[in-house]
């Protein structure tokens, strides 16, 4: 009874959310093979030792919990915003990690695809064998231009020592997260959105090794 009230909600949810009558809706709903928790791994790019070292969860139990609050009918936002408050102590950057995997264990949104569009995200993180205020502080306007290049960006939001919100010349988005790793050793992850292709992908990876290369050079002088 509980999986057929369930799976009521949901058709009801995806006829609000497209249109379809209950019946197309349902069928959509039922033609999606559920994945096996020892899927789980591979959907999300990460394993279950390294995501529970982070955050003390496996990704068996991250939909656990999130199916629990119906994540499942929730936008992007709302189920990064309910796990940064429900779970703070994993951070922003582990928030939006355990959101985007949780999307696509359930189908919500392919691998590098942004969810409910056709964009695509591309990721690189790099640690750095410096304090995280002065890993930060490189990304200021003073020093950026030094590793970063000739790139006219625009800083939108920023928090220090934790998050940049970066307008990209041609309109992409970028974020980066900042994580002190201890009094000396911290870690950037970058996610350059709103790409228009995998090769897209592919050179924005490209380009952000080797910025991350020249950054290391500032920092270090290596």
């Amino acid at each position: 009874m509980t999986n057929d009230k369930d799976l009521k909600r949901r058709v009801r949810a995806r006829m609000a959310k497209t249109g379809e009558s209950y019946a197309a809706a349902r069928a959509q709903l039922v033609a999606k093979r559920e994945p096996h928790p020892s899927e789980y791994a591979e959907l999300a790019g990460m394993s279950d030792e390294a995501v529970a070292k982070k955050t003390d969860k496996t990704w068996a139990q991250w939909v656990e919990a999130l199916d629990a609050i119906d994540a499942q009918e929730m936008s992007h936002r709302d189920i990064a915003k309910a796990v940064r408050e429900r779970w703070p102590a994993i951070g922003g950057w582990w928030a939006q990690m355990v959101t985007v995997s949780y999307e696509r264990i359930r189908g919500l949104r392919a691998k590098g695809q942004q969810r409910d569009t056709k964009l695509f995200d591309a990721n690189k993180s790099r640690t750095y064998p410096v304090p995280v205020s002065e890993l930060y502080a490189a990304w200021g306007a003073r020093k950026r231009g030094r590793w970063l290049g000739d790139v006219d960006v625009t800083i939108r939001t920023s928090k220090k020592d934790r998050s940049m919100r970066i307008t990209w010349p041609d309109g992409t988005d970028v974020h980066a997260f900042f994580e002190s790793k201890g009094p000396t050793k911290s870690t950037v992850s970058v996610q350059h959105r709103k790409l228009t292709s995998a090769k897209a992908v592919a050179k924005a990876k490209e380009e952000w090794h080797e910025r991350l290369d020249r950054l290391r050079t500032l920092l270090t002088g290596k």
